[in-house]
């Protein structure tokens, strides 16, 4: 065997969704903070993305998590959140997974009962609490991004389901939230492709035509999910979130949580203090509470905590042969989706 290129990943997931953490192979990314190292990722040179992400190292389902030494002294660690159309600012299941993957690997030294490990991503600072016992990450517990409203209810032309109306917020990156009542369906996996429809095309149609800027920082810009929700039983918070090029996380999310607490703020459905579960289209459960309050340039601003569970799952190595033609990998429609939404 001989490879020009050798990476070192540990396999995680946090509620079902996958976020691998590359750990080994890759010494760090030109710029001087984790934004502008994101910012080279999608401006400059994305071959790592692509050669992490991408078949055949990668899959759709799934996040790559590149471990980088942080750049402010506040922080334990950094990293960058690689997807199919480009690296990402924030990610809560991410989050767990990473914290996970280091306190129970020794890359950090895990402290019992409890351990606080503070992140260095391009959103910001995140705290990460980890509950702690015998060796095992039980529980993680973060302190998220302040999140914020945009704009509610907007109104979106669709093709095939008429004008729906969606409030945008920010919950670490941009979502626009969906709500299933005006679409007739539920967060069930038997709904899972019409979700994915429904959410890329308001994704698109937003994008095309909506300039959605962070005032505070221009290069968090744009929506980067959809996440449709609904209620279940007993006023249980359901949500799907949609990434492109066309899937469905597996866990809550946090981020997209994030952003509809800040939403529900604004619309007088919660209150400083409250606590809610909040489930995915898996059933998996992340545990919300708005946690205080502040201000993002005059925008009255949520302080999410979110937590969750994160368990290791594999430890592999990938390489590129310097005789392989795919060096840096390939998407194919039937998996990707349309490749005019891929970053290339």
């Amino acid at each position: 065997m001989r490879w020009k290129k050798t990476l070192t990943m540990v396999e995680a997931h946090a509620e079902g969704e996958i976020g691998r953490v590359v750990t080994g192979g890759v010494l760090d990314i030109p710029g001087g903070t984790m934004l502008e190292k994101m910012t080279y990722i999608n401006e400059v040179d994305d071959s790592i993305r692509r050669f992490c992400v991408f078949e055949p190292r990668g899959y759709a389902q799934m996040s790559t998590n590149l471990l980088l030494p942080p750049t402010r002294d506040d922080a334990d660690a950094g990293f960058i959140i690689l997807q199919g159309d480009q690296a990402h600012a924030m990610s809560g299941s991410n989050c767990i997974c990473v914290t996970t993957v280091l306190l129970e690997t020794g890359i950090l030294e895990m402290k019992e009962p409890q351990t606080v490990v503070r992140f260095d991503m391009p959103a910001g600072l995140i705290t990460a609490t980890a509950q702690c016992h015998e060796g095992k990450c039980e529980r993680v517990e973060l302190d998220m991004n302040p999140s914020f409203v945009h704009s509610l209810d907007v109104k979106v032309e669709t093709e095939k389901y008429g004008t729906l109306t969606v409030d945008i917020a920010f919950g670490g990156i941009f979502y626009a939230l969906i709500d299933c009542a005006q679409l007739g369906i539920s967060i069930e996996r038997k709904y899972a492709k019409q979700i994915v429809e429904i959410g890329c095309e308001v994704h698109r149609q937003l994008n095309k035509k909506h300039h959605i800027v962070h005032p505070l920082n221009d290069q968090l810009n744009g929506i980067a999910y959809t996440m449709l929700i609904d209620k279940g039983p007993e006023q249980q918070l359901r949500g799907a979130t949609v990434l492109p090029p066309g899937r469905i996380d597996r866990s809550p999310c946090g981020t997209g949580n994030s952003a509809r607490m800040a939403v529900m703020l604004a619309r007088g459905e919660v209150a400083v203090g409250d606590s809610y579960s909040a489930y995915s289209i898996i059933g998996s459960r992340f545990d919300m509470q708005v946690a205080g309050v502040t201000e993002v340039a005059g925008k009255v601003a949520v302080l999410p905590k979110v937590s969750g569970r994160g368990w290791i799952h594999g430890i592999h190595q990938i390489g590129v042969d310097p005789t392989d033609p795919y060096q840096e990998g390939y998407s194919v429609a039937d998996c990707w989706g349309d490749a005019d939404d891929l970053v290339r």
